[in-house]
């Protein structure tokens, strides 16, 4: 039990450091961001480029978005209280589905600019469109660059952002040199309409993802199948039910499940189970475990029209 506590505490301590430098990277990319965006809406303006604005927009996302993030990866490492006793980590989920959607309403918002650009374009100012393309891949480049160590969905999120802002940016000044020497007005606001088809795209991606997540869906059908495997090869488990696998925040994942044994037990052989049950999960990093032993003969507390497990035909059934 000692022994437990104490791998407990270690780990946790571990996790902390993990989530400071998260935090300070996302610090870094979001006053990087922020200042950039407000010359960005300038730039768009004085260039009257629909395809700076368009960028503009996505940065503005991302800004928000990495604010946010920031916020919730301090609030994320508060432990956990009575009335939140998984912790906070949850939050980091409210925030990808929060950045998507004003992602979402952005790119609304520009498509509604450009598109009526394309029966009547305007030529944008190119040397201040070169410009702040240079100076777009360099800030971007720079900041995917600080994130691109991150482990957490929301950094995943956010690196991608980047990565896409930096390509769109690489996109701005070619289609800005090209102008500059062939007058095809056109191309920008074309050019910011893909990109925002583009970051649409992506996003719903994501938010179709978190929202499972939110939604405690298994975040891994091949992993959970393993875990009932796994459990299933243990001598005297006879089934296994009310098996539940979701995830924290897309990274730490929770598994419950009622494992039924078919002889009668005493404390050693209990404690015997116990620690190869603990020995066998022990690969799959769970964060929080919970499981039931069930005696021979023994009804199920929580049963009503679950499938039960049988280790000789598992492979047709499906786990609830």
């Amino acid at each position: 039990m000692h022994h437990h506590s104490h791998g407990h505490s270690h780990g946790h301590g571990h996790e902390h450091s993990h989530a400071e430098t998260d935090s300070s990277r996302i610090g870094w990319a979001f006053w990087l961001n922020f200042c950039f965006t407000i010359i960005e809406f300038i730039g768009g303006v004085l260039t009257n480029s629909v395809a700076i604005m368009a960028d503009a927009v996505h940065d503005l996302g991302d800004t928000l978005s990495i604010g946010l993030a920031w916020y919730l990866s301090k609030l994320g490492q508060k432990s956990a209280t009575d009335k939140y006793s998984y912790g906070f980590k949850r939050l980091s989920l409210l925030g990808a589905m929060i950045n998507g959607l004003i992602l979402v309403a952005g790119s609304a918002w520009i498509l509604s600019e450009a598109i009526p650009r394309l029966a009547n374009p305007e030529m944008p100012m190119t040397e201040g469109m070169m410009g702040l393309a240079v100076m777009g891949i360099i800030v971007n480049g720079f900041a995917a660059y600080k994130l691109s160590g991150g482990h957490s969905m929301n950094e995943k999120v956010l690196n991608w952002h980047l990565i896409e802002d930096t390509m769109g940016w690489v996109a701005v000044l070619i289609v800005a040199i090209v102008l500059h020497f062939v007058h095809w007005p056109i191309l920008d606001p074309i050019l910011s309409i893909l990109f925002t088809l583009f970051i649409l795209f992506n996003v719903l991606r994501y938010v179709v993802q978190t929202m499972k997540l939110f939604l405690q869906g298994s975040p891994d059908d091949t992993q959970k199948q393993a875990i009932s495997d796994v459990l299933l090869s243990m001598e005297h488990v006879e089934e296994l039910h009310h098996v539940h696998f979701w995830s924290l925040d897309g990274e730490q994942h929770v598994l419950t499940a009622h494992v039924v044994i078919n002889c009668s037990i005493d404390n050693t052989k209990l404690r015997t189970l116990k620690q190869d049950v603990s020995d066998r999960l022990a690969p799959f990093n769970l964060a929080h475990t919970t499981i039931e032993f069930e005696l021979p003969g023994e009804p199920c507390r929580d049963d009503s029209d679950n499938l039960h497990v049988h280790p000789h035909h598992h492979e047709h059934v499906h786990i609830k």
